[in-house]
């Protein structure tokens, strides 16, 4: 049996993308005790796996707020007595950064992660035993796949990835779709005239519009565009974990530049995904080994209803 530590803490479309090398992992090693180091506000994603063993959570983004307080030094001494408590074969720094890096550290084990010319801080590389090159223009998925791949002996997959959290349903018995119309920064938003076209169009053929949110004025968006739309549903405000439960249960879904179309996909739920800031080149939705996912758009674009509904026909 291996012990192997994950150390993979933000952003949420990120640790889902990690997902998949558990699963590459246990394939070659079907013993292997799998733990992971997160972001508290993430950690519900390690722990949809039910193969990851033990999740260590640190709040780095609350730390820095806060940076003085004794309260946040004892956090960080008892994070760092979890993680450092036993002993792994492989502590695999899939984040590449000198935050993780550092985290890394903490673990009594080995430590692996990508050479000075594979990352953007060149310095987080001096904190592994063995650093790999890695070539940085491609996806992130493929990029960890293959650094756990190097870090372990195996070879390097070359198959589409498996998340390791389907929980795939009939379509025929679903009657909805996700509409997941918000995300971090405006600029990443799509308009709303243009949610209300799509959800009137599937509305017309019997298909329900869902609508999750998290923050106040999510949930006020999110009943803008319902109501607009005949039948449209506003869902309750839902825990990452809940929402992971319903996003099954619908034919597919439609979102922004967001973590929950990330974990759409990996939940085997056909995805398009909009952007409108950001290129999703090397950290765009990753379908997985069941259904299809498909990235519009990109920098400063605004795909348009007719070319979402081409792409949905599509797939």
């Amino acid at each position: 049996m291996k012990r192997i530590l994950l150390v993979k803490t933000t952003s949420m479309g990120d640790v889902i993308h990690a997902l998949p090398v558990v699963e590459d992992i246990l394939q070659y090693f079907p013993d292997a005790q799998i733990d992971w180091l997160v972001e508290e506000s993430f950690a519900d994603i390690p722990r949809l796996h039910p193969q990851v063993k033990q999740v260590f959570t640190v709040a780095v983004r609350r730390w820095r707020k806060h940076w003085w307080r004794c309260q946040t030094w004892r956090e960080i001494a008892t994070v760092r007595q979890a993680v450092s408590a036993q002993s792994y074969d492989a502590v695999l720094d899939l984040q590449g950064l000198l935050k993780s890096a550092v985290m890394a550290c903490w673990a009594r084990g080995p430590r692996h992660g990508y050479d000075a010319r594979s990352i953007r801080e060149p310095l987080a590389s001096r904190c592994y035993q063995h650093a790999y090159p890695i070539a940085y223009h491609q996806h992130a998925v493929t990029r960890m796949r293959t650094l756990a791949a190097m870090a372990l002996g195996y070879a390097v997959p070359q198959d589409r990835p498996n998340y390791g959290l389907s929980k795939q349903h009939e379509c025929s018995k679903r009657t909805a779709f996700l509409a997941f119309h918000a995300t971090s920064r405006d600029s990443k938003l799509w308009p709303e005239n243009h949610w209300v076209a799509l959800g009137q169009h599937y509305a017309a053929q019997g298909l329900q519009m869902w609508l999750p949110w998290a923050s106040a004025s999510e949930q006020v968006r999110a009943h803008r565009i319902a109501v607009q739309v005949p039948h449209a549903v506003v869902l309750p405000k839902l825990s990452l974990q809940q929402l992971a439960n319903e996003i099954p249960q619908v034919c597919f879904a439609v979102g922004v530049d967001t973590g929950l179309s990330h974990l759409a996909a990996a939940l085997d739920v056909p995805v398009v995904a909009i952007y409108t800031d950001t290129d999703p080149a090397f950290t765009g939705v990753a379908g997985g080994r069941v259904a299809v996912a498909v990235n519009i758009g990109g920098k400063g674009q605004v795909p348009a209803v007719t070319t979402v509904l081409t792409q949905l026909r599509a797939i």
